[in-house]
C-alpha cells in the first residue's frame, strides 16, 4: 500500500480523534487485528463484502477496519428482518459485523457473524457451528505515515435505499467517503477542541459524516448513544459540553418539547451548531428550537447516493425554509422537470447533483457505467435557486 491515508479507516485513525474517550487509532487496530487472528473470519470474507449492523461508536470503526479491501454494507438497525436478508443476498455479504441484541434481526444461513459488544477489547465470532472469542486487547501499533490523499478508488461501503420494492445498493469508495467527510469539517468548521454527539446510526451517510468520520479526521471528541432518544440527547448535550448536535426534525422536536415542559433553556454555552437532516423542519420548530436553545437549526438536504448536497453552513447567515447552499465539493444545477435542459435562477426546477461526495456506482452494475464525478445525479427534490446563492424547495 503506498499511502495508507488514502483508505478510510487509516485516515480517521490518523485524526487523533477520540470515540467515547477512546483513541480512534485503537478502535481501528483492533478491526485490523481481528482480521489477523480469525481464520474462519477470513475465509467467510474470501471474495465477498461484509455487512455492519451496528449503532454509532467504537464497534463501527473496529468492524470498518476489519472489513479491508472490501465494500461493508451498512444496514439500518430499523429495518426488517426481509429487508435485511434481500441485502445481504443482492451485495453477496459473508460476514456481518453487529451485536447480540442486533444479531436477532439476521437471517439465517452460512454466513460469519461477528459480535463486538466487547469491542475493542475482544470479538466473538461465529461460524460454521463454531463460536471463538478473539481477544483484540493487544496489537502493534498502526503505520500512519503518509500524506493527506484524495482517497482510493476501491469500493469502502455501501448503502441501501428501496426503489420500486427492490434494493439498490450505492457504491462509496474510499475518495467518495474522505471527500464527504472533509467537507463535513469544512461545512461545520469542524476543530481538535469539539465535541459531537453522535446518536443517528452510520448507515445514514450524512450523519455518519457529520457526527463521526468528519469530527475524527479533525481530531475531535466523539461521544456517541445507540439511539436516538431525545431526553437522554438532552442530558448527554447538557453534561457533556457538547458543541454539535446532529438529528432529523422529530428529532429536534422532541427537545425541544422537553425543554418547554421543564420551563428552562438549554444550559449549554458551547453548543454551536445543530443541525437537522431528513425532512425539513418546520418554521414554527425553527423558531422554538432558536427560543429554547439560542442557536440555530442548520437544515441539510441528500439523497442517497449523495447524502449531503446541500447544507446551511453555520459560517453563513441561517437560510431558514431552505434547503441551503451546495455542501462542498457537491455541484448543484437546476433543470426543467420535463426536457432536463437547465433553467434560469429563480425558475422551478428538478435538482441535478455531481462531486466527488457522491457515490461512484451500484451493486450489480458493471464498472464505468455509472461515475458521480462526470455524470449528473436527478434527485427527487423540486427547487429554484435563490439571488443568494441557496435553494428553496418548489415542490
Amino acid at each position: 500500500m503506498s499511502n495508507p491515508l488514502s483508505l478510510v479507516p487509516f485516515a480517521l485513525a490518523a485524526g487523533g480523534g477520540r470515540v467515547d474517550d477512546l483513541p480512534a487509532a485503537g478502535a481501528v487496530a483492533a478491526g485490523f487485528t481481528l482480521l489477523q487472528r480469525s481464520t474462519p473470519l477470513v475465509r467467510a470474507l474470501a471474495g465477498r463484502r461484509s455487512a455492519i449492523l451496528l449503532p454509532p461508536g467504537v464497534p463501527c470503526l473496529t468492524a470498518l477496519a476489519a472489513s479491508d479491501g472490501r465494500g461493508a454494507v451498512l444496514l439500518p438497525p430499523g429495518a426488517r428482518p426481509g429487508q435485511i436478508a434481500a441485502q445481504l443476498d443482492d451485495a453477496d455479504v459473508g460476514a456481518v459485523f453487529t451485536t447480540r441484541g442486533l444479531a436477532t434481526l439476521l437471517p439465517a444461513g452460512d454466513r460469519a457473524v461477528v459480535l463486538l459488544d466487547d469491542a475493542p477489547r475482544s470479538a466473538t465470532v461465529m461460524a460454521r457451528g463454531a463460536e471463538t472469542v478473539v481477544d483484540l486487547g493487544s496489537h502493534f501499533g498502526l503505520d500512519l505515515e503518509g500524506e493527506e490523499d484524495a482517497g482510493s478508488d476501491e469500493e469502502c461501503l455501501i448503502t441501501y435505499a428501496a426503489a420500486e420494492g427492490q434494493p439498490v445498493g450505492a457504491v462509496f469508495t474510499h475518495r467518495n467517503l474522505l471527500a464527504l467527510a472533509r467537507g463535513a469539517v469544512d461545512a461545520t468548521s469542524i476543530l481538535k477542541g469539539d465535541h459531537v454527539l453522535a446518536c443517528t446510526p452510520p448507515s445514514d451517510l450524512a450523519a455518519f459524516a457529520l457526527t463521526f468520520a468528519g469530527p475524527l479526521l479533525a481530531g475531535a471528541r466523539v461521544t456517541s448513544m445507540p439511539e436516538s432518544d431525545a431526553d437522554q440527547a438532552l442530558r448527554l448535550v447538557e453534561r457533556g459540553e457538547v458543541t454539535m448536535l446532529c438529528g432529523n426534525a422529530e428529532f429536534f422536536a422532541s427537545i425541544t418539547s422537553a425543554l418547554e415542559a421543564r420551563g428552562t433553556p438549554l444550559a449549554v454555552p458551547t453548543l454551536r451548531v445543530t443541525v437537522c437532516l431528513g425532512e425539513m423542519a418546520a418554521a414554527a420548530l425553527h423558531e422554538r428550537w432558536h427560543q429554547w436553545t439560542g442557536t440555530e437549526l442548520r437544515q441539510a438536504f441528500g439523497i442517497p447516493e449523495a447524502p449531503l448536497c446541500l447544507f446551511n453552513a453555520p459560517h453563513f447567515a441561517n437560510r431558514r425554509g431552505t434547503l441551503g447552499i451546495p455542501f462542498p465539493g457537491v455541484h448543484v444545477a437546476v433543470r426543467d422537470a420535463v426536457s432536463g435542459a437547465p433553467v434560469a435562477r429563480g425558475t422551478a426546477g428538478k435538482l441535478w447533483v455531481r462531486g466527488d461526495p457522491t457515490c461512484s456506482s451500484y451493486v450489480g452494475r458493471t464498472a464505468g457505467q455509472y461515475a458521480a464525478r462526470d455524470e449528473w445525479l436527478p434527485t427527487h427534490r423540486l427547487a429554484r435557486e435563490r439571488a443568494d446563492g441557496a435553494y428553496e424547495p418548489a415542490d
